[in-house]
């Protein structure tokens, strides 16, 4: 018969183990919770692209493979000596984790203007930022698990793949956890802060555990000393985070998909104006009074081309590919009261902010359709609009399936007869690869294919290009707001130089290296 303390010893085992389990999965979610949200909390200074999540997914299994390999080493101590330095790195791994809000906030601006080229910049910063974080969370799970063995010897290999499990399970919770719940209902901030929280609450769980395997009483010097500094150390983490505005919500709204921000440009033009920014990205800038004046250059060089492709029509129908502030949608609908416009716009939130705060009116001569804009487009009937402008952007770079062979092919289908297809690509200025490839993969669609650049900006240009029958019967928009400012269309023999100097290529769902050919140098 097992004696009553065999079965007490035993009961101790189990619970410490329990405890030891926990804490892996825990800090396991926590460590993915950082690495999502590190995404929104730099989209906002960098923009989000393959570049920015390539880094960020790097640094982080980075931080986890050196926390690994510490808590390897740490793993052959003895066991009260692996516990307090587990809970030693839990609490480092809060700390830095609120860090990480104050480190952005100051540090970004000083990396970013060293002038490196995007993926240096986008490497540093998420190295600064989310390294030391992620290091202190992959130094609990193989210590915690060798701590687990040495409490049951005979159960190693149900030990090892439980502990095996409960990490893989805690990173698929804290993903699905960040993206589904955390931002959506809490924003980075405080989702950064909770987890954060978290760590600390981990690291003091294991630190009183610690003391009370070893006998120690809770009440002991040796026991509150350690707590009081560390209640001190977050507690003024929290102050001076406070004291540098580290803590205060960069959004006008933090949504499913982006960091949206209202921006009031009123004195800048003289009359009641705002701005939006998604992310880092401008998406668009209303008049209030004014709705088809548009400051926006592009904006207003494609308002032109389509004036000129079709004068005087008013029953236009629009669908846009993007809404962002819904600004030509807006000027269309006010200009013509017969036109009709749809808009597929992936986030409601933006939808919403741009009937709230950039005076975009309801009514149903404009239909709003929140998903993919190629989703939404397959269910539009065929040769059912005059327009379709492709207007949508993570970062700088369009989407690459809204840049394929087979996307252009749909959009074809939508187009009536005399359809007329627009879009505006960020690209490099005396290399412009993006722009040339996807005017290559329109001509597969369209026989007229129209490349327009603007004159006077610097390396990094907007292009518009234009789709349709028909050419453009001018060479030249000129600006109605600025004097100064004109668009010329790039003419065939520039057009032969450019492709012999990029070679384009032909863009299909299969292949679309867009970050690629938008160029990081």
């Amino acid at each position: 018969m097992t004696s009553p303390s065999n079965n007490q010893q035993s009961h101790n085992s189990s619970f410490t183990i329990a405890v030891y389990l926990v804490i892996t999965g825990l800090s396991a979610a926590c460590g993915l919770v950082i690495e999502i949200v590190a995404g929104r909390m730099i989209a906002p200074y960098l923009g989000m692209s393959l570049y920015t999540w390539t880094a960020i997914i790097a640094v982080v299994l980075a931080g986890f493979t050196a926390g690994h390999w510490v808590g390897g080493i740490l793993a052959e101590k003895p066991s009260g000596q692996a516990r307090r330095a587990v809970a030693l790195s839990l609490f480092l791994a809060g700390i830095f984790a609120a860090l990480s809000l104050i480190l952005l906030r100051t540090m970004s601006g000083p990396i970013i203007q060293l002038g490196l080229s995007p993926v240096p910049t986008i490497l540093i910063l998420t190295t600064v930022l989310f390294f030391p974080p992620s290091f202190f969370v992959g130094i609990p799970s193989p210590a915690l698990t060798k701590l687990a063995i040495d409490e049951a010897p005979g159960r190693m290999g149900s030990l090892l793949g439980a502990f095996y499990a409960i990490g893989a399970l805690g990173s698929i919770i804290g993903t699905l956890a960040a993206g589904y719940l955390f931002i959506s209902y809490f924003g980075s901030i405080r989702t950064i802060l909770t987890v954060s929280g978290l760590y600390i609450v981990m690291a003091l769980i294991l630190f009183l555990q610690d003391r009370w395997l070893d006998g120690k009483p809770l009440s002991a010097r040796t026991t509150a000393l350690p707590v009081g500094i560390g209640a001190i150390l977050l507690s003024g983490t929290l102050l001076w985070g406070t004291g540098v505005k580290a803590f205060v919500e960069h959004c006008t709204k933090e949504s499913a998909y982006y960091c949206i921000r209202v921006i009031d440009i009123t004195r800048d033009v003289g009359t009641p104006a705002r701005s939006m920014v998604l992310d880092n990205l401008g998406h668009g800038a209303n008049l209030k009074d004014r709705p088809d004046t548009f400051l926006t250059p592009y904006v207003e060089a494609q308002d032109a081309l389509v004036r000129s492709h079709f004068k005087d029509r008013s029953g236009l129908h629009a669908f846009f590919i993007g809404g962002g502030a819904y600004t030509l949608p807006r000027g269309w609908l006010a200009r013509w009261p017969d036109a009709k416009v749809s808009v597929a716009e992936i986030d409601p939130d933006v939808t919403m902010l741009a009937h709230k705060a950039f005076w975009l009116p309801a009514g149903p001569r404009l239909t709003v359709i929140h998903q993919d804009a190629r989703r939404a487009l397959t269910q539009q009937p065929e040769n059912g609009f005059d327009i379709i402008v492709g207007d949508a952007f993570h970062d700088i770079a369009v989407p690459q399936h809204l840049v394929t062979q087979e996307f252009f092919a749909l959009i074809a289908s939508r187009l009536n007869n005399n359809g007329t297809y627009l879009m505006n690509v960020v690209d490099n200025g005396t290399r412009p690869r993006l722009a040339l490839s996807i005017r290559k993969t329109l001509k597969t669609a369209f026989p007229i294919v129209e490349l327009w650049r603007p004159l006077g900006q610097g390396e990094r240009q907007t292009f518009v290009i234009i789709a349709s029958q028909n050419a453009t019967a001018r060479d030249t928009v000129q600006s109605r707001i600025d004097p100064q400012s004109s668009w010329h269309r790039i003419d065939a023999g520039e057009l032969r130089r450019l492709e012999i100097k990029t070679s384009p290529l032909t863009l299909t769902d299969d292949f679309a290296p867009v970050d690629r050919l938008i160029g990081v140098e």
